[in-house]
């Protein structure tokens, strides 16, 4: 048996091991193994490393807020998750923790053939960067506000515009990003309601990175915005990292098997 898991907090909404437990449960033959994906709640981001080794686990998923965390603890990186320092998907190769990032990817999966030219994006964390990244390889001027100064530094040392929540200017957009948690457990929203309504008023589209209905998507659609939650970044994402946990195994086998546990 190899055990595979995803790290977070919190952890229990997380579809990761449905998904690929059933990839798991459905080519085990074609895999060669059996595997076991398991949700795990970390409290310490510090013990990400020693928890993943502890449990001799072959692979991990790592969501919010141990993203960047997990780039400063990999023995290895690889990919464009050297250039945004947020860490996703941890492999064990020859001894060695190696890190990805498939968030890149999975977040533009849903977009594409929009045109766009601006975006805000709610939140600096992991997640934000990567969302970032993708939408400036698009060509697409961003803007980041986040409610603390501290990990904002981040954009400003890219030369991404940074704003304070309170401070967001109320400017046109054509897509608006939340990557923050607001909503995930209750009903906040990542700014103050009427500035969200005064943005959503200028914006074409809004795209929620948490994967159900939430507040910013609810408010987005009252002003008939065109959105988007994370379920198709969620499956894009996570057949992307199971890509570096079975290679062998046909992509589209699992981006099928994916798609039909999540509908």
């Amino acid at each position: 048996m190899r055990l595979y898991a995803v790290f977070g907090n919190p952890i229990a909404h997380s579809k990761s091991p449905l998904l690929h437990n059933a990839v798991f449960g459905h080519y085990e033959k074609e895999l060669g193994f059996k595997g076991e994906y398991r949700p795990i709640l970390l409290e310490n981001p510090a013990e990400l490393k020693h928890r993943f080794l502890e449990l001799g686990l072959y692979g991990a998923n790592i969501t919010t807020p141990f993203k960047e965390a997990a780039f400063s603890l990999s023995d290895k990186v690889e990919g464009l998750a050297q250039e945004i320092q947020a860490v996703n998907t941890w492999v064990l190769r020859e001894g060695l923790v190696v890190g990805y990032n498939t968030d890149i990817e999975g977040f533009l999966a849903p977009l594409k053939g929009l045109k766009l030219a601006r975006a805000l994006v709610f939140g600096a964390g992991g997640s934000a960067r990567a969302v970032v990244c993708a939408l400036q390889s698009r060509g697409v001027e961003v803007v980041v506000c986040n409610r603390s100064a501290e990990k904002l530094a981040y954009f400003r040392a890219q030369n991404v515009p940074c704003f304070l929540s309170k401070d967001c200017p109320s400017a046109a957009y054509d897509l608006i990003v939340n990557t923050t948690t607001a909503g995930l457990k209750d009903n906040s929203l990542p700014c103050e309601k009427s500035l969200l309504k005064a943005l959503f008023r200028q914006a074409k589209y809004a795209y929620d990175l948490i994967y159900h209905q939430t507040p910013f998507l609810s408010l987005a659609q009252e002003h008939n915005l065109q959105t988007f939650d994370g379920k198709a970044m969620l499956i894009a994402q996570a057949v992307l990292s199971f890509a570096q946990f079975a290679p062998h195994l046909n992509s589209s086998l699992v981006l099928k098997t994916m798609q039909e546990t999540l509908a």
